[in-house]
């Protein structure tokens, strides 16, 4: 009689399954959006430039409204890393 060793039931698998399906589509959108708020930036960047407003000055405005965007982008990225760690660990304060 062999010892079957424990891991995931069929069930758990598909409930893993579904939830990095889920992560990943939305971790798309999040990319999506993060690009079209750059892309209206950069939009918004243009027209200030048609109203007569200083390159430089625009450009200034540019990147401080591109810093949030970059903040963003890196908390997201931090947030999936830190998904993707293993769930137990060993306590170490013993």
């Amino acid at each position: 009689m062999s010892a079957k060793k424990p891991g995931k039931s069929a069930s758990q698998k598909a409930i893993s399954k579904m939830v990095t399906e889920r992560s990943r589509s939305a971790g798309y959108a999040y990319a999506f959006l993060l690009i079209l708020q750059t892309i209206l930036i950069g939009v918004n960047a243009e027209n200030r430039i048609q109203q007569g407003d200083s390159p430089i000055e625009v450009l200034i405005w540019m990147i401080n409204q591109c810093i949030p965007v970059l903040k963003q982008a890196s908390s997201f990225q931090e947030k999936q890393k830190k998904s993707l760690l293993p769930k137990h660990r060993p306590s170490e304060d013993k």
